[in-house]
């Protein structure tokens, strides 16, 4: 279905509207999938899917579903990588475009693969050289694969990512050592001022006290020579120091899992570990945890790669989960139109951008039976100012724009035929003159120029030309439009000169009532089918009498009570 620019910008604000409430962009793509048709069997498809997808659709799931995250299998995980492989091998190895790849060993690299390399034999697949590019994107992907388990669950639909988390626990070792790879001069830090402290405690314990006897015979030793005595002392706290380096060296291998002797024996106080030893501790560090990250993975791999592609299915399944729950959102207390011949109709229909809408019952056509009505296609549409006829023309537009998408619409019942075109012309309220006049006239004109079933509304087109020649030229349009066969709904204050004009249409009113307490005007927004509306000025001008003080209450009273004479 084709639409002016008008209708086309309903259009995307309901699409926008969707998209508010859709979590994940990845289940944006499916909104592409939902663009407008004409096709009657496939609105009816997409009907039947929606219905179908709302079913499984549970408040539960909502929470979950944000979770999701995209897995991307990318080749950023490997940084260093050189393949050594032989000389018949070399060119399909270089074809994986995996990593870099080399006849012999080569510097720069942190690990080198070959049949040779750490006994392991390499095949040339992306899961013997690579296994990383699969498992690491899993394991830092854990909370969606929790998400995707938990979605399994709540739809009754088996999940592959249980069993991927239970093989990925193998990888929580390795992990572990990374973390504290990575926080590794925070490590040795503390263990420094761990070790300091306990020195100090030490060598605050540690005291040579003499009575004045005593000193005398320390004096004489002195002079004698004999330093043993309080080397003795000095000896005995040494070796209590470097006690506590070793305790804390065994610390430190107990926890990064690797030998450590990180702190001199010359200088035990203060101690501390040289930046040149921290790299060094660093690099065999980096150089353990890869090889294992390497052989952990290709085990998991093996174990898992098989059910990779089911996992990237319950994504996209995910994704689509998402897209069919922010659309059942939208479309909360909606209905699926019936598609059927003869026009447009509805009952109780709900703007979709006001709040607190009134529920709205309208035909176009002879596609349902409203009483008042006789199927007419062209209607004229009449009534109080902010009554709200320009609201009826764009609700119109709105169950016309999402039935063709094959969503529900805001109503309790609904009839749409499937149309080749829809022209909403929106009232300009800053467009005067002649340029606009011969602008709007072109494009009404343009409306009715190409066959097919088409919807044509118009919002007061004479207000921008006027009266008398309003009424000749809106009569001839709508007689070309009812002799084409299209369906058309006109907003208008000319309806009784109108329908002298075009009998074969039918001109509905939308009616004020009076005014409430406040002064305002109470109007019903459902119009009366066959009934001319008035926009009641005299409801305006007893208003502006109420309202008013002084001189000018007396001139609107002096209008007021001309209304009555």
């Amino acid at each position: 279905m084709k639409l002016n620019s008008e209708a086309r910008e309903i259009y995307r604000g309901i699409k926008e509207e969707i998209k508010k409430r859709v979590q994940l962009k990845e289940s944006l793509n499916y909104l592409e999938e939902f663009s407008l048709t004409n096709d009657k069997e496939e609105i009816l498809r997409r009907q039947r899917y929606l219905q179908e997808g709302f079913s499984k659709i549970r408040d539960d799931l909502k929470p979950v579903l944000s979770k999701i995250k995209p897995i991307r299998f990318r080749k950023e995980y490997l940084h260093d990588r050189l393949l050594v492989v032989s000389e018949e091998e070399f060119e399909r190895a270089k074809s994986l475009d995996i990593c870099d790849v080399s006849l012999k060993p080569e510097e720069g690299y942190e690990i080198i693969l070959s049949t040779n390399s750490y006994g392991i034999e390499v095949e040339l697949s992306i899961g013997e050289i690579a296994p990383e590019l699969y498992i690491l994107p899993l394991w830092e992907n854990r909370e969606t694969l929790k998400a995707l388990a938990t979605i399994g669950k709540l739809t009754n639909s088996p999940s592959v990512a249980e069993e991927i988390l239970t093989e990925l626990k193998k990888l929580e070792p390795v992990m572990k050592r990374k973390e504290l790879l990575e926080n590794l001069d925070e490590i040795i830090r503390r263990e420094e001022e761990r070790l300091n402290s306990k020195i100090e405690e030490r060598l605050k314990e540690f005291s040579l006290t003499l009575s004045g006897k005593e000193l005398l015979e320390f004096l004489r030793e002195l002079k004698d020579g004999n330093y043993g005595a309080i080397f003795s002392h000095f000896s005995q706290v040494e070796n209590e120091i470097l006690g506590e380096i070793r305790k804390s060296e065994e610390r430190l291998s107990e926890l990064l899992n690797l030998d450590v002797e990180v702190f001199s024996r010359e200088n035990l106080y203060p101690v501390e570990v040289s930046p040149e030893t921290v790299e060094f501790l660093r690099a065999e560090l980096e150089r353990e945890i890869k090889v294992e990250t390497y052989l952990t993975s290709r085990e998991i791999l093996k174990r898992i790669k098989h059910i990779i592609p089911k996992l990237k299915e319950e994504l996209q399944r995910a994704y689509e989960l998402e897209f069919l729950r922010a659309v059942k959102e939208f479309t909360k207390g909606f209905v699926f139109p019936e598609i059927a011949s003869g026009g447009i109709a509805f009952i109780n229909g709900r703007h979709l951008f006001i709040e607190n809408p009134q529920p709205i019952s309208y035909v176009v056509g002879s596609i349902a039976n409203f009483e008042g009505t006789n199927g007419e296609r062209i209607v004229i549409l009449t009534g109080a100012n902010s009554g709200g006829k320009t609201s009826l023309l764009e609700t119109i537009t709105q169950i016309a724009i999402l039935a063709h998408m094959g969503f529900p619409v805001p109503a309790k019942k609904a009839w749409v035929e499937p149309l080749d075109e829809l022209f909403f012309f929106r009232r300009k309220r800053s467009s005067y003159g002649a340029g606009a006049f011969e602008t709007a006239l072109k494009a009404f004109a343009r409306s009715l120029t190409r066959d097919g079933k088409k919807l044509i509304l118009i919002d007061e087109f004479e207000a921008i030309t006027e009266p008398g020649a309003a009424v000749k030229i809106i009569g001839e349009l709508l007689k070309i439009a009812y002799e084409k066969g299209f369906y058309v709904v006109i907003v208008s204050h000319l309806g009784e000169d109108l329908k002298r004009e075009l009998p074969f249409a039918r001109v509905d009113g939308i009616e004020a009532k009076g005014l409430d307490e406040n002064l305002n005007l109470i109007v019903d927004r459902q119009p009366k089918f066959g009934k001319l509306g008035k926009s009641t000025p005299e409801l305006i001008v007893e208003k502006l009498a109420k309202k008013k003080r002084g001189k000018e209450k007396e001139i609107f009273e002096r209008i007021w009570r001309a209304f009555k004479a």
